[in-house]
């Protein structure tokens, strides 16, 4: 199993690459048959390859800049939790979204689900609150 400590670690390290756009490090992060729903109540993208396409055509096509805005929760059993703001441009415009996602993670340390928890009403003006 998985401990606390490196829930922590790679969810942090996550945001990092997310602000980094290392793309091919985020992928890194997840199992083989990982499933990704961004937001959720999108329809759920699985296996890496998926994935992959999904962080290329969001992430790739934008620049974004992240930031860790609380501390990561841990469980005992391989899942965690984290506050974060991705500024980026919104239909041309400087903003921030705010986000948490939830991960769960094999015991192997690889993110096997990632649920991202957000939507417009959490959009926020650069420099607004």
């Amino acid at each position: 199993m998985i401990g606390t400590q490196q829930i922590q670690q790679t969810m942090a390290r996550y945001v990092e690459l997310v602000d980094a756009g290392d793309i091919d490090a985020i992928v890194a992060l997840y199992a083989q048959g990982a499933v990704v729903e961004d937001p959720v109540g999108q329809p759920p993208i699985q296996g890496l390859v998926a994935i992959e396409r999904f962080y290329r055509e969001g992430l790739g096509a934008s620049n974004v800049s992240a930031t860790l805005t609380g501390p990561v929760r841990a469980t005992l059993n391989g899942c965690g939790a984290m506050p974060f703001r991705v500024d980026m441009e919104w239909a041309g415009q400087p903003c921030s979204l705010h986000v948490i996602d939830v991960m769960e993670f094999d015991a192997d340390g690889k993110i096997r689900s990632m649920k991202a928890y957000w939507s417009e009403v959490n959009l926020t003006a650069q420099g607004g609150a």
